[in-house]
């Protein structure tokens, strides 16, 4: 099952990466993500990260617009960029040159390096990987209407999390196109496109274009 942790992510791109390989499933590490950034931020260097909150560590050649709304836990990785009214609610880990763009939300989550959440996006309760990438108005929806714990539909087996807020698993390269929705539990493997506009549901393997769920082809090299 490509559905792994070693499977959707090089670990090597994370500040958090020796972390996560305990995990055999990614979304198991959810609710110890404000446990790492506080055990992460203790190791980081003064001369490379200020500290100007008790629980933020921030690169100090990241860029950091003022406008932006931080809160701890939090790591801002060196090069990073978080741009004009992005809303940081905590719990969040945001990856070497990663990029958190205008107005965007972020709860509970790990960006890899250089993953880019840039225009209006919403991220909770979510992974993205290396150089992952969501356009603009792409939300992961992290908790089902009902309220009810949520899943991953993988084929025809179906894995309990135990999870009331999970949102997305983006595998490393993966892109996310415009104004798509990604339900909870959904899980996107390396390098598979998805078209704008869609709703995804469930897993998506490795190398696809999500077109819909009745449409999922091979991605072309």
């Amino acid at each position: 099952m490509d559905a792994k942790t070693t499977d959707l992510f090089d670990l090597e791109h994370s500040v958090a990466g020796s972390y996560l390989k305990a995990y055999t499933y990614p979304w198991e590490a959810l609710d110890a993500i404000e446990s790492i950034i506080l055990e992460i931020g203790k190791t980081l260097s003064e001369e490379e990260f200020d500290h100007p909150r008790e629980d933020i560590w921030i690169a100090k050649d990241a860029v950091v617009f003022e406008s932006a709304y931080l809160h701890g836990p939090l790591i801002i990785d060196c090069g990073a960029e978080v741009r004009h009214c992005a809303f940081i609610r905590g719990k969040a880990i945001v990856g070497k040159g990663a990029v958190v763009g205008n107005s965007t939300e972020l709860k509970n989550v790990i960006l890899f390096d250089k993953a880019q959440v840039p225009h209006y996006n919403y991220v909770g309760d979510s992974i993205l990987g290396y150089c992952a990438h969501t356009g603009a108005g792409a939300i992961t929806s992290n908790l089902k209407s009902d309220k009810s714990l949520v899943c991953v539909k993988y084929q025809n087996e179906v894995i309990e999390t135990g999870l009331k807020k999970f949102g997305a698993m983006l595998g490393d390269h993966v892109e996310v196109g415009c104004n798509s929705v990604l339900c909870p539990g959904s899980v996107i493997g390396k390098g598979t496109h998805v078209y704008p506009l869609s709703l995804v549901r469930g897993f998506v393997p490795a190398g696809k274009i999500y077109k819909n769920k009745n449409e999922i082809v091979e991605l072309q090299a």
